[in-house]
């Protein structure tokens, strides 16, 4: 066993033909959960890079300190089996992160499957900056305490989501799509992109109005019943649809079809950027859009990578 408080590398006292190999040498020393603290003279981001494709995903790299004058890492050698949290995982513990992931354009509602290292090679992103800024984002204080949503009962999660999110979808949508046509039809032709902006605004409103009474008619009903036979121990009728997860791959299926919609809209109007000719009703049809966006994210998020898995855990325990 190694001593933690003493595990120091001081990689400025080796010459640099031996920085590498001594790194690797140490790390490889370390049992599951122990960890080597690294200290440098400047940014050792290359090593990450070398570690990751030599060893793969065996280590976590967190920053204690990044200049200018020393840049101090902390390596942790993962336990056998362990692997990263994955994009939803991390935002449902703690929705402060889903604004780092925005930012950088990471999609963790429909693609919240994936890890941050998976999501950063996907998108060619520099996963150290990335990994970085969710540190911080762990030390960030918000100006109000985010909503418990991962501490809800999965009944009230699911009535929070029909009286927040869907209701929101349905009062933004006719809206959404007059501007989008009125907008189309005006400007259409100086900048042919609104044309296929409208026709992916229409497409998102026949997939939701058409997925929306399916979650609240059959998938919440039936996660409410998990509830109750969970906390009354009286035994669960079998659905129709066989198992919980037969509705849920469904819709996760249908989620990813209107983020991909939104996705397109996002790339034909250049992250709603506005033109110079842009009217009034230009630039409230991309405001709403963003917003719209931005709410759909969070709704989708809710459901794939929270109300989901609580459902698909009860299902299982209360079969066991």
């Amino acid at each position: 066993m190694i001593d933690q408080d003493e595990n120091i590398l001081d990689v400025t006292t080796l010459v640099p033909r031996e920085k590498h190999p001594t790194i690797f040498k140490r790390f490889e020393a370390l049992l599951p959960g122990e960890r080597l603290i690294i200290h440098n003279d400047h940014d050792p981001k290359p090593l990450y890079y070398q570690m990751l494709g030599e060893l793969g995903n065996v280590f976590s790299w967190e920053y204690t300190e990044q200049g200018p004058e020393w840049w101090k890492v902390i390596l942790t050698r993962r336990a056998a089996g362990e692997a990263d949290t994955t994009l939803g995982e991390l935002a449902a513990k703690d929705i402060r992160k889903a604004q780092v992931f925005r930012k950088w354009g990471l999609d963790f509602c429909c693609g919240g499957k994936k890890t941050v290292k998976e999501a950063c090679a996907e998108k060619g992103l520099d996963v150290t900056l990335v990994e970085q800024e969710l540190q911080q984002a762990d030390r960030l204080q918000p100006a109000a305490r985010p909503l418990p949503y991962n501490e809800w009962d999965p009944a009230f999660l699911a009535d929070y989501i029909v009286n927040t999110h869907h209701s929101y979808v349905r009062q933004m949508l006719p809206e959404l799509s007059t501007y989008a046509q009125k907008v189309a039809r005006v400007h259409g032709q100086q900048h042919p992109e609104l044309l296929e902006i409208n026709r992916l605004v229409e497409s998102i409103w026949e997939e939701l109005m058409g997925h929306l009474p399916k979650e609240e008619e059959i998938l919440f009903p039936f996660i409410k019943q998990l509830v109750q036979a969970s906390s009354s121990g009286r035994p669960l009728e079998k659905p129709h649809f066989g198992t919980v997860e037969n509705p849920v791959r469904m819709m996760e299926m249908e989620h990813e079809a209107a983020g991909h919609d939104l996705e397109k809209i996002r790339e034909l109007s250049n992250h709603y950027t506005l033109p110079e000719d842009a009217c009034g009703s230009y630039r409230l049809l991309f405001s709403l859009l963003e917003e719209f966006e931005s709410d759909l994210h969070l709704h989708i998020h809710l459901e794939n990578n929270i109300l989901f898995p609580k459902a698909l855990e009860l299902e299982k325990a209360l079969r066991n």
